[in-house]
């Protein structure tokens, strides 16, 4: 796994489409449980070379109901974004993550991860990619249920998300205790 982290992090295919640079973020250990598939880093990240170290971290951490030591330990948590370097810039937020990363890395990754239990797909480009494309977001996130065990959908938890988050407020108030409930059963292994 050490090995295949090392090239993911030396990878410089989209170098010349990055506006920072080739950084690659990505976290894991061959006895990670649950995955957090993402959109990409956002600029701190980018600059701080830490996962989820930024604000939509801090909501994410809040969600998923764990401190930032059992969100760091990677036997815990796998930091796996559909693009491994900062997109730069959009109108509103950032630009979409690259398309090379997720069909380049993905695959070797999970053939190194036997012990997943959970595949948390965060905002519509990993839930896209993994699930229909048929369903937007909000639809897959309330039917939730119907991709477990493998898969949960859940929103991006960047603060430019907040609108959707006032118009739905059921995803706080159902979903995300449901959410640290099965989190909090992985991590201790007590269902």
């Amino acid at each position: 796994m050490e090995e295949l982290l090392c090239k993911i992090r030396d990878c410089r295919v989209c170098k010349d489409h990055l506006p920072k640079g080739p950084n690659p973020i990505v976290e894991a250990s061959k006895k990670s449980k649950i995955v957090l598939i993402s959109q990409a880093p956002g600029r701190i990240v980018h600059e701080t070379g830490i996962a989820w170290n930024d604000q939509s971290g801090k909501k994410l951490r809040e969600w998923l109901g764990v401190d930032e030591i059992s969100f760091y330990d990677t036997d815990n948590f796998a930091i796996l974004p559909m693009g491994f370097c900062y997109p730069g810039k959009a109108k509103t937020g950032d630009a979409p993550p690259r398309k090379e990363c997720a069909p380049l890395w993905h695959e070797e990754v999970w053939q190194e991860m036997k012990n997943v239990e959970l595949k948390l797909l965060i905002g519509s480009y990993a839930s896209n990619y993994y699930l229909s494309k048929k369903e937007n977001l909000t639809k897959k996130v309330q039917n939730f249920e119907d991709y477990l065990p493998e898969y949960w959908p859940i929103p991006h938890p960047s603060p430019v998300n907040r609108f959707w988050r006032s118009k739905n407020p059921w995803f706080e108030d159902d979903v995300v205790p449901a959410l640290q409930s099965r989190i909090r059963e992985i991590i201790t292994g007590k269902s």
